[in-house]
């Protein structure tokens, strides 16, 4: 038992310190993992316990004008993240095939302005869910969207944590796309109610989400077929299996929300 905890606490110093990229340890939440744990215990906590019993006898609150704030900021800071990962990496010097880490002052400036920022983007991204128990929206807090949102907050940490940069960090061009699309449908849906039913686009979101996993599980795969690439493949082998689940996942939920529900109607 002793020889299993020491070699357990000789891992956690091997992940925490020796292989983690130095410029980034001093960043507020990237030290130690126990921080970003803490938040996503609390965001479960509150989402899923807390605030629905808080809620259970009172009426939802109207947050419409706060919804629109929140989805404004989120779609600002989305295009501020692509412009700078574009502008320093992938319309600048980066390779779709295979893109190595670099150490230079502009990989500096790629790691704080993009891969940080990106973070700090999915630890906001969680007020979504939040906002849907407020508004007892309760039915919207499904599996998938409580595991994707605690999901991405992992995986951002993670990549600021050991490679902010390089191959794996096209996932923030790609998916900051997405939810400017998906955060401007938000905002205009929030500030007319008659937006719901004239926005035809809704079910398209979830195509481009599916599409978005789908481009990246390729990004990735390519990562492990390269064999002389030297970016760590690590990585591929934890995000190839996460994008093909959300891609089932996103598959899953078009189905039931756009063929096999309309078609049940129909009937």
């Amino acid at each position: 038992m002793a020889l299993i905890l020491k070699g357990a606490v000789k891992l956690y110093y091997y992940l925490n310190d020796d292989i983690a990229d130095q410029r980034v340890q001093n960043w507020p939440l990237m030290r130690t993992p126990w921080p970003g744990v803490a938040l996503l215990a609390i965001y479960l906590l509150t989402v899923l316990k807390w605030i629905p019993k808080y809620m259970e006898n009172r009426p939802a609150f109207d947050l419409r004008r706060i919804l629109f704030v929140y989805n404004f900021i989120q779609v600002l800071l989305c295009i501020y993240v692509t412009y700078q990962s574009l502008k320093l990496g992938w319309l600048n010097n980066y390779s779709l095939f295979c893109q190595p880490l670099e150490n230079t002052p502009e990989a500096d400036e790629y790691a704080w302005k993009v891969c940080y920022v990106y973070f700090c983007i999915k630890l906001t991204d969680l007020f979504d869910t939040l906002f849907f128990v407020l508004r007892k929206k309760q039915n919207q807090v499904s599996f998938l969207h409580v595991y994707h949102h605690w999901g991405m907050v992992a995986v951002s940490w993670s990549m600021v944590k050991w490679l902010p940069g390089g191959h794996t960090s096209l996932l923030v061009p790609i998916n900051s796309i997405v939810h400017i699309i998906m955060y401007t449908y938000y905002m205009l849906t929030t500030w007319d109610d008659a937006y719901k039913k004239s926005l035809w686009w809704k079910k398209y979101v979830t195509q481009i989400q599916i599409i978005q996993f789908t481009l990246l599980l390729i990004h990735f795969t390519a990562l492990v077929l390269i064999e002389d690439c030297p970016f760590p493949r690590v990585p591929s082998y934890i995000l190839i299996p996460q994008n093909l689940f959300m891609v089932l996942l996103f598959s899953e939920f078009y189905y039931r929300s756009y063929i096999k529900t309309p078609t049940v109607k129909n009937k």
